[in-house]
């Protein structure tokens, strides 16, 4: 019978003895479509061990339980704490508990630099490593819904108790191959809290812009701030507020009256009036009003006028090249994009940094300053001193 913890003193009593654990698998069922921050429905714990054993489901949405002890364990520097894909789960829990879980362990990271390509699904993972095959029925259930089946509960507790055989693979690897950094350099931006900090007034950086008048940016800024401040506090979706399309609209036509509002083709009925068609009016009359130094711009691209095309061929051999050999997706190395600033001279980027600049870096560099060159050996490429 799966264990279901409803209680305070019944999680501070399952977190005293995961404290004394060198690791702990977690993850997290949860509901967003109808809100704008997520709704925890259900956190699954496991401690080393087999099967069902040492693993528990928390059950947030229980009277009087407080998630406390959990994020202390949170804390914990002893405990490892172990996820697959964590950015949606780790987002979850600093908002909740103002608390990035460390040391951390996601194995959809570790099994990229493991070699297993890019952006690995845990089923794929539970069937290479685990040797078993996951139920998914239950995966889209409303998990807001008590009591829970027993469909829910298997499917929930096989996300954390199969990531235990997976994090000793991979852990174990990684020591092996040496690349237990490389792990840790691809985790820092997920410990980092402030990646978890939406600011409204840095919002409009996410729309699709089409234009890059001024104005229009001055005016989109002020549209994205107030959608995004009003479904916090609302605790709705943003597209409830106003979707991306119309705010782009709006931007565009400068709407400075309800009437003018009401002509838009877009706009929702809810934002033709009220709260939403006020702050609206309002957001487009602050862009209107933003003088000309204070306008957004939009981020410059790189110059590649001066691209050599050539040299851009020859890096993605060099880049092919290099991540066979180092078993690891290309396009986690560097990018397209990246290979053409290369092309371009440019010595900056992630690629000539930490370990990318180990596997691939160091020779792009090489062959940018004309010390290396390649040569094809039957289905291989060799880098070849000049």
């Amino acid at each position: 019978m799966t264990e279901i913890l409803t209680t305070t003193d019944a999680l501070a009593a399952f977190c005293t003895r995961a404290a004394a654990a060198p690791y702990v698998t977690v993850d997290t069922e949860f509901l967003r479509e109808r809100t704008y921050f997520a709704q925890l429905c259900l956190v699954q714990l496991a401690l080393p061990g087999e099967g069902d054993a040492d693993a528990v489901l928390v059950d947030p949405l229980a009277d009087g339980i407080s998630l406390a002890p959990l994020y202390e364990l949170f804390r914990n520097p002893n405990v490892v704490k172990v996820f697959h894909a964590a950015r949606q789960d780790l987002e979850i829990f600093h908002v909740e508990g103002g608390v990035v879980p460390a040391p951390l362990f996601d194995t959809q990271v570790a099994a990229m630099v493991c070699g297993f390509g890019d952006q690995v699904g845990y089923e794929t993972l539970v069937r290479k490593i685990a040797r078993a095959n996951l139920d998914k029925s239950s995966r889209f259930t409303d998990w807001s819904r008590r009591p829970l089946t027993e469909a829910q509960k298997t499917y929930a507790l096989a996300d954390v108790t199969h990531l235990r055989r997976i994090y000793e693979h991979l852990a174990r690897e990684l020591e092996r191959s040496g690349r237990t950094h490389w792990l840790e350099e691809e985790l820092s931006s997920l410990t980092d809290a402030s990646s978890y900090v939406v600011t409204p007034e840095d919002a409009w950086q996410r729309l699709k812009l089409r234009s890059g008048a001024g104005k229009m940016l001055a005016i989109a800024r002020e549209l994205a701030a107030f959608r995004e401040t009003y479904a916090q506090q609302k605790n709705i979706p943003r597209s409830r507020v106003i979707k991306d399309d119309a705010l782009l609209e709006l931007a565009s036509t400068k709407p400075k009256s309800l009437n003018d509002l009401s002509k838009s083709r877009l706009l929702l009925r809810e934002a033709r009036k009220g709260e939403i068609a006020e702050g609206l009016i309002a957001a487009v009359q602050r862009g209107l009003d933003t003088p000309p130094d204070r306008q957004p711009k939009m981020p410059e691209g790189r110059d590649r006028s001066g691209m050599n095309p050539a040299l851009a061929d020859l890096l993605r051999v060099l880049l092919k090249a290099k991540a066979e050999e180092a078993g690891v997706a290309a396009k986690l190395i560097a990018s397209s994009s990246d290979l053409d600033d290369i092309a371009c001279g440019e010595h900056d980027g992630i690629w000539a940094t930490g370990w990318r600049r180990e596997v691939f870096g160091a020779d792009a560099l090489r062959l940018l300053r004309g010390e290396i060159a390649l040569s094809a050996q039957g289905d291989k490429v060799r880098i070849v001193p000049v």
